[in-house]
């Protein structure tokens, strides 16, 4: 849980960001981005290559493969994977590939085994992976070894329920990727809440085009007038950035509201409170980007993610998930969908995600227009400028052709821990307070 002076310290720099008549000193002035990053086949391709291969991803909830055997199948970053709950306890993620002839070990979705068996010709493989089943050994070699036929491993690691994996095998561990994020998201149970409801949707759009809607508030009080607008102050609206491409937006409810619970979406009666939860998460919408594809706001109530999957150059398939403290009798909560008869999957997007969905496709469809050539980003919206840096860094300057590439003009200097806007506002509170002194001599 934060300290009380840091919560202080947010709390009047949300009051600073209202007051503030132009961007903090010294924030750099952030150079148009390049149309192509959204509309250029070269540089998906480069982010297929190099993000989503080195990233850690959300994959799954604890929930889906809650026993020793149990087993999910995941394919939403390319190469088809299986998620296991390890006899011995452990989970891991394998290559869903027979390392025979390729066919894929697992076929359902969900499924439960202490052993994991290809349908083609058989072969057998342990929770952990180890090769212990061969039909017909005789017909191979004497010195066949079998324990160098393994199913291939992806990195899989859990912040507390939750189950993330990475394709690179050298990549940091999950918890040094998290950084500052682990210590913050402490106060909201990822060791205790459930899976509540997990669906996705097709968007007819960029996956950056559809994932940005979620990272700045400059958009609020024109698409979401009567959900959002009401709910959030978007002027006193405080961005931070973290090391590894993540970010977090807190903002306030407007001063004319009097409830305290109040946020983006509020909770319905009967619903377990996350104790643990302090005052800005209880009284302020506190979203976080998890680089690369993780949007959250995390409350006393939920954790409900929506998770951003590239499909093609033009296409996205939104994840809408969410987490809560067990709900017992009661419904499961959905905060991000309602029930709809008329769709595949009976639910349908909550009017909130539908706003913010809705110019996806007519905007995808104008950015591959010739009128579209750059994108100027105000200071409200450097956490999407930011995220583009952590992508270039991702993927390598060197790799990015130089007409796709954007500047890194925000600095560490603007990068947690450091934040020079907290002495901006001390010496501008400290000269007030002298010029009252002089006034009141």
């Amino acid at each position: 849980m934060m300290e009380p002076e840091e919560i202080a310290r947010l709390k009047a720099l949300m009051e600073w960001e209202g007051q503030r008549t132009a961007p903090p000193e010294g924030f750099p002035v952030l150079p148009d981005m390049p149309a192509g990053r959204y509309t250029s086949p070269e540089y998906f391709a480069l982010e297929q290559q190099h993000v989503f291969r080195k990233s850690w991803l959300f994959a799954g909830h604890l929930d889906e493969i809650p026993e020793p055997g149990c087993y999910m199948r995941w394919h939403n970053a390319g190469d088809p994977i299986v998620i296991v709950h390890g006899m011995d306890g452990t989970v891991r993620a394998f290559h869903n590939t027979c390392r025979h002839r390729g066919a894929p070990v697992v076929t359902e979705d969900r499924g439960k085994s202490s052993r994991l068996m290809c349908g083609y010709h058989n072969w057998t493989y342990k929770t952990d992976g180890s090769l212990v089943g061969v039909p017909e050994r005789r017909d191979f070699p004497a010195d066949f070894d079998m324990s160098c036929r393994g199913l291939l491993p992806v990195r899989c690691e859990l912040f507390g329920k939750i189950i993330y994996v990475n394709f690179d095998m050298e990549a940091m561990p999950l918890l040094d990727w998290l950084g500052p994020l682990a210590r913050e998201w402490e106060e909201f149970a990822f060791d205790r809440i459930k899976l509540a409801a997990r669906h996705s949707f097709d968007l007819q759009c960029n996956w950056k085009v559809a994932m940005e809607a979620n990272m700045e508030v400059y958009h609020v009080p024109f698409i979401h007038p009567n959900t959002v607008a009401p709910l959030v102050d978007s002027s006193r609206n405080l961005n931070t950035i973290y090391p590894n491409g993540h970010a977090r937006m807190l903002a306030p409810p407007p001063r004319t509201t009097d409830r305290e619970h109040v946020r983006a979406i509020d909770s319905p009666p009967g619903w377990r409170q996350i104790e643990t939860v302090g005052e800005l998460g209880r009284t302020c919408t506190q979203s976080y980007t998890l680089f690369p594809n993780w949007v959250s706001p995390l409350s006393n109530y939920f954790v409900p993610p929506l998770v951003f999957w590239p499909t093609s150059l033009g296409t996205t398939r939104l994840e809408l998930v969410t987490m809560a403290l067990d709900w017992g009798d009661a419904p499961a909560p959905d905060l991000w969908t309602v029930p709809d008869a008329s769709q595949p999957n009976g639910r349908q997007m909550s009017p909130i995600i539908l706003e913010d969905t809705q110019f996806g496709e007519a905007i995808q469809q104008s950015m591959q227009g010739s009128a579209f050539r750059s994108v100027p980003l105000s200071y409200q919206e450097a956490r999407i400028y930011s995220f583009h840096q952590s992508l270039d860094r991702m993927i390598g300057p060197e790799n990015v052709p130089e007409h796709l590439r954007v500047e890194p003009v925000i600095g560490a200097d603007w990068v947690w821990p450091n934040d020079p806007r907290a002495s901006q506002m001390a010496r501008e509170q400290g000269g007030e307070a002298a010029a009252n002194r002089e006034a009141a001599e």
